[in-house]
C-alpha cells in the first residue's frame, strides 16, 4: 500500500488488495477534514479540506485507518430484476463448463458490492462475482450493447446504463434505470452499494 501526494489538496492511496476499496473508503471518509474519498479499481483518491487537515497529518491518519481496516457494511441494497436471455449466456456456459442454468444460479446467488464507477455515467463495477464465472472480455467488442444489459468480464459484473459500445459478455437484461439526470443522485448504484440480481 502506498499513500502518495496528488496535487496540492489530495492524496492517492494505492492498494495491494483491491477488494478492500469499499471498506477503506468508509474508513477514510470518516476522518475529519476529508471532503471526499473517490474509489478506483485499485486506488482511493482522498480530497482534503486543508484548513482542517494538512497533507502530512492526512497521510498519517489514512495510514492509521488502513492499518486496521474494518469490513465494509453496505447501507443500501438494490435488487435488479433480470431476464437471463443474454446473447452470450450459452457461450459463457460453454467457456466455464457449466449449464446456462448453473451460470444464472451462480450469478444471481451472489450479493455484489459496487467497488467503483466509470466508463460511462451510471456504470458500476460490481465486486463479488463467483470465480467460476471469471471470463475474459470478448475478442471483438460490440458496436452497440442494449441499455440495461447485465454482463460479466474478468472479475466484475455490471449493467450498461445506456446503449454503447462494449466488450463484456451479456447474460441478460434489466428494465431498471441506472442513470437519470433528473434523479438525486442520478446514479442508481453508487460506490459501496450492495446489489443483487433477481431472475424474472
Amino acid at each position: 500500500m502506498k499513500v502518495l501526494r496528488y496535487g496540492e489538496e489530495a492524496l492517492l492511496v494505492e492498494l495491494d488488495d483491491p477488494h478492500l476499496v469499499p471498506a477503506l473508503r468508509d474508513a477514510v471518509g470518516s476522518i475529519d477534514g476529508v471532503l471526499e474519498a473517490v474509489p478506483g479499481a485499485r486506488t482511493l483518491l482522498v480530497v482534503l479540506d486543508l484548513v482542517r487537515l494538512n497533507l502530512e497529518r492526512a497521510a498519517s491518519a489514512v495510514r492509521a485507518v488502513i492499518a486496521t481496516p474494518r469490513p465494509h457494511v453496505a447501507t443500501d441494497l438494490v435488487e435488479l430484476v433480470v431476464r437471463y436471455d443474454g446473447a452470450d449466456l450459452a457461450e459463457v456456459a460453454e467457456l466455464v463448463g457449466l449449464s446456462s442454468q448453473a451460470v444464472v444460479q451462480l450469478h444471481s446467488d451472489a450479493t455484489y458490492t459496487v467497488r467503483f464507477c466509470g466508463f460511462s455515467p451510471g456504470f458500476a463495477y460490481l465486486d463479488g462475482l463467483d470465480p467460476r464465472l471469471h471470463v475474459p472480455r470478448r475478442a471483438e467488442p460490440r458496436t452497440a450493447v442494449p441499455v440495461g444489459s447485465v454482463a460479466i468480464a474478468d472479475e466484475f459484473t455490471g449493467v450498461y446504463p445506456r446503449s454503447s459500445p462494449g466488450g463484456w459478455r451479456l447474460l441478460g437484461r434489466t428494465d431498471a434505470t441506472l442513470w437519470d439526470s433528473d434523479r438525486a443522485p442520478p446514479a442508481l448504484l453508487g460506490p459501496g452499494t450492495a446489489v443483487r440480481f433477481v431472475p424474472s
